[in-house]
């Protein structure tokens, strides 16, 4: 149900107005001091290095002495930073969960402003904090992933140390962190507030490996107050993982996981989840192909119903590079475990656990859960900064005895045990524009041709419009 409170908060048109100026003069200052260089901003926003501004001489763009605030000035790894992250992008969305079980079609803006503050006490220690305040003006039906009115997203302390030996490194607190492309393990980029874990991190890396572990409670999120969010034992996941660089600068990696969810409830079971996952991946480049093929197993229990689930997931593409435009052929093609059997005491959908919706598309009509899914891609680059593709994706279930499901893992009412394996097909036409240097904006338009079980479970084709722009400051 729409809350009055939800239009209320800043004003985005003025804030993207000052933000598109502030980027256009970053162009500008770009093209006439090459000499100067500044460190990228990264969707995570604690890992950037801006000690190469403690010579007051490259401080050249508006607001720089707040990017490096020196604290000591004897050493030059110490100092502050502020900045700040906003996104706005308006959707359309005509039928979400193709109009089955209550949600209409809708258009509305999200937005969400982040501001940080990153302290480097020296070279090997951090503390960084971001607050934020997340709102979706003009939504009918407002969840916990569209906003999060003025909380904190961040919060934690970091150490690092690297000698002879390797790199150590460890974090603890309030973060985010996101596994490879984000199918299982992400920091939610695609919904409006992204995921955030309350944990204790640690990480080796040495030569061609690297060790990390950490224990966590996932941030449970609550919109009605400001600072309510919570993490309690009820909710955890811990994760030790490996990795190794083989042949080069491929990479090979495995984790096992264990993922502990009380009050579950799946269409076969019920009752508090205690899932264990193991993960295997293999990816990266040679000779203009390019991949990433990942594998995962999940066993356990529901309450009292054992876990026998499973998917896989690949990407492969080949770029080339020699033609105008440089056009990269793809190729995704992903899997993932239904239900075969109601009340056989053994529960077969795969948890898709802490997915990103950027995987399939932002229109959320495909999840990892009972799906057989392959996806043709066309990407060319027109200009410099411009990224457009297109794609078509043709979806259907693992099993018919398990529901169609859409993102998160929500099963669409009226699917499970009836109708066919083959669920629709989708084209997706995507654009992604960089302005300047932390200023970019996409668009994505997906249409979703539903099959006969959706259709005779009540639902209708969809239909999706997204446009999106990012500043980072």
């Amino acid at each position: 149900m729409r809350r009055g409170g939800a239009v209320s908060g800043t004003r985005p048109g003025a804030v993207v107005a000052l933000c598109v100026l502030l980027g256009a003069g970053a162009r500008a200052e770009d093209a006439t001091s090459d000499a100067v260089t500044r460190p990228a901003t990264k969707t995570n926003r604690w890992a950037e290095d801006w000690s190469g501004l403690a010579d007051p001489a490259k401080r050249i763009q508006p607001f720089d002495d707040l990017k490096y605030i020196p604290l000591f000035a004897a050493d030059p790894k110490s100092y502050l930073s502020l900045g700040l992250t906003l996104r706005e992008r308006f959707e359309s969305n005509r039928t979400p969960a193709f109009g089955i079980g209550g949600p209409r079609g809708d258009a509305y803006l999200l937005q969400r402003l982040q501001i940080h503050l990153d302290a480097h006490l020296d070279e090997n220690w951090q503390i960084f904090a971001q607050i934020e305040d997340v709102r979706a003006p003009g939504k009918r039906v407002v969840t916990s992933v569209d906003e999060n009115i003025l909380d904190l997203r961040l919060a934690f302390l970091s150490y690092s140390r690297t000698t002879e030996d390797g790199t150590f490194k460890a974090r603890a607190g309030r973060q985010d962190f996101a596994f490879d492309l984000q199918r299982f393990v992400s920091s939610r980029d695609g919904p409006n507030v992204r995921q955030s874990f309350d944990a204790l991190w640690a990480d080796w890396e040495s030569g061609p490996w690297r060790v990390l572990g950490f224990v966590s409670q996932p941030v449970q999120y609550r919109f009605n107050e400001p600072f309510d969010d919570i993490s309690t034992r009820a909710f955890a996941f811990s994760t030790l993982r490996v990795e190794r660089k083989v042949f080069g600068d491929q990479e090979l990696s495995a984790y096992w996981g264990l993922y502990e969810r009380d009050g579950a409830r799946f269409l076969d079971a019920t009752g508090n989840e205690r899932r264990h996952v193991l993960d295997i991946r293999y990816a990266g480049s040679a000779g203009g192909f390019d991949w990433d093929l990942e594998a995962m197993g999940q066993f356990g229990r529901v309450g009292r119903d054992d876990i026998a689930a499973w998917a896989v997931g690949s990407r492969v593409g080949y770029t080339l590079a020699d033609l105008p435009w440089q056009p990269r052929l793809g190729l995704q093609g992903d899997a993932a475990s239904g239900d075969r059997r109601r009340g056989d005491g053994v529960l077969g959908t795969f948890n898709p656990l802490f997915p990103n919706g950027y995987y399939f598309t932002l229109a959320g009509y495909t999840s990892y859960a009972n799906l057989l899914h392959l996806k043709p891609s066309l990407t060319v680059h027109p200009a410099a900064g411009l990224a457009v593709s297109a794609a078509l994706g043709l979806q259907w279930r693992q099993t018919t005895s398990d529901a169609i499901y859409v993102q998160p893992s929500n099963p669409v009412p009226g699917t499970a045990g009836r109708g066919h394996l083959w669920s629709g097909a989708y084209g997706q036409l995507r654009a992604d524009y960089v302005f300047a240097p932390g200023l970019t904006g996409a668009v994505e338009a997906v249409r979703f041709a539903a099959g006969d079980t959706i259709r005779r479970a009540g639902g209708k084709d969809g239909a999706y419009l997204g446009v999106e722009l990012r500043y980072a400051w």
